[in-house]
């Protein structure tokens, strides 16, 4: 890369990769014998506010981006003028198979553990640490990803998040004992805390008219460019942004690369306790604890709810003793339980789309707000009906609306933290998130055997708090750039 032309703007801090000088009268990239002729290859246009588009038509509006002065421009400008194409769909399929892995280690909890207490006859409290121990890896690692993220690039951490999800869950299906799965499954807990780094990276290469949308949506992979720029690799920066600019068939921006703002701490805890984001991380380490303890309650009491309907007694000896000698009540699931399971798991599609028209029109927090009080209605309706059709109705609801307050507020977090914080910011919610569905099996899995109405006004009372503390958040980005 060769030198560029050192300057300031305004409120921006300079990084190495600007344009190196050119004579007065010229335009950057033209020889200087048909710089401004028309039609000559080298030709350029202007940008409004002076940014240069490398062979852009003369029609060419960057209607979305405002540029700072003196030819320069940021990470920010340069993915809104790039705009939305090929190279964010093969970012949308990378990402969303972190979020399939995702998906199915969680779907397996929800059969695991019954499966578990009819084959090896373990506890009901047992059927419940399997489910902790894997929130129990995810929280305990959540933080670690984000630095490792903020220090060495959100691909590297993917990358290896990656390669131990498979390892773990290979390990874990040939397990001898009880006490192995239970480390196995922790491990794969661990790794899957990685996984929410995947919508800072997309949210961080999306322009803002379609960020909300494609991220919700998630549910060959490059490194963010806003990390670059911010750790100071502002020529590996170029390199995506020009990747970017081919893949999607658009011009790449000419003049300098510029720091949106001030740089400051990379990743630091204490930074977001500080008195600007304060009120904000406490309510959204609530909020997303909150959302995974009522999503997750009723993903596993839905099983309970299908699977109660064939209950029976297994007799003693081998595996239909429980550890005090007594025999044990054994749920296996019908046919028809797991049909029913799959289509209230189904509803995630239609929650994930209406979440995409609403969240646009009302803003984040009027959505996530309405979402939780929804949810707490449908929960409470759990306990009037007996009739199968209509607890199934019941529950694809509630599960179509929690399954869209967890993508809301995976669009909110990234959208409200600076660059410099967004993966910690992230990985601290992920970890309040995480200690919510370390609570829930108790509720979903042991409460509930003793008393429904008991554990449905547990997720109610969660569910309409979480709501009140969604419209006290300082901050409605709907409509925003990423914060810097």
């Amino acid at each position: 890369m060769k030198p560029r032309r050192v300057g300031m703007a305004r409120g921006y801090e300079e990084m190495d990769g600007a344009n190196v000088p050119r004579p007065p009268g010229t335009v950057a990239g033209a020889d200087s014998t048909t710089a401004g002729v028309p039609g000559s290859p080298s030709s350029v246009a202007a940008a409004p506010g002076g940014t240069m588009l490398a062979g852009a038509a003369p029609e060419f509006e960057l209607a979305s981006v405002s540029v700072v002065p003196d030819d320069t421009y940021t990470v920010t400008q340069a993915v809104n003028a790039l705009g939305f194409g090929w190279f964010q769909v093969k970012l949308s399929l990378c990402v969303g198979l972190c979020w399939m892995a995702d998906s199915m280690e969680m779907t397996i909890l929800s059969v695991l553990g019954p499966a578990l207490h009819c084959d090896w006859g373990i506890s009901r409290y047992q059927q419940a640490l399997v489910t902790t121990v894997v929130f129990l890896g995810m929280m305990l690692s959540s933080t670690f990803w984000g630095h490792l993220s903020d220090r060495y690039g959100r691909k590297p951490a993917l990358t290896l998040c990656g390669v131990l999800l498979f390892l773990y869950g290979l390990l874990s299906s040939v397990a001898p004992s009880f006490g192995w799965l239970l480390l196995l499954r922790g491990l794969v807990g661990f790794a899957i805390g990685c996984v929410p780094q995947s919508v800072t990276l997309y949210a961080e290469f999306l322009p803002t008219k379609q960020r909300a949308k494609c991220v919700v949506l998630l549910d060959w992979l490059p490194e963010s460019a806003r990390y670059h720029v911010t750790s100071g690799q502002s020529d590996k920066a170029l390199n995506t942004l020009e990747q970017i600019a081919k893949d999607n068939r658009r011009p790449m921006l000419l003049g300098r690369l510029v720091v949106e703002g001030p740089s400051g701490s990379r990743g630091s805890l204490k930074a977001l306790l500080g008195s600007s984001l304060r009120r904000t991380t406490l309510l959204l380490w609530f909020i997303w604890m909150s959302c995974a303890f009522c999503y997750y309650g009723l993903v596993l009491m839905s099983t309970e709810l299908f699977g109660g309907k064939n209950k029976t007694i297994v007799d003693g000896g081998g595996a239909g003793m429980a550890d005090d000698g007594m025999t044990i009540d054994c749920q296996p699931l019908a046919t028809t339980d797991y049909m029913d399971l799959l289509w209230t798991t189904l509803a995630e599609f239609p929650g994930i789309f209406a979440t995409i028209y609403v969240i646009e029109r009302f803003g984040r927090k009027k959505t996530m707000a309405l979402q939780f009080l929804f949810y707490a209605g449908c929960v409470l309706m759990i306990t009037v009906t007996e009739v199968r059709v209509f607890l199934t109705i019941i529950l694809f609801m509630a599960r179509g609306v929690i399954a869209g307050l967890f993508q809301a507020a995976y669009v909110y977090t990234p959208e409200v933290y600076p660059t410099a914080l967004r993966s910690v910011g992230v990985g601290g919610c992920s970890a309040l998130a995480r200690l919510g569905a370390m609570a829930t099996p108790y509720i979903a899995q042991v409460l509930f055997q003793s008393s429904i109405w008991s554990a449905v006004t547990v997720y109610g009372i969660f569910a309409a708090c979480a709501s009140v503390a969604c419209m006290l958040l300082p901050y409605e980005t709907r409509g925003a750039d990423l914060a810097h």
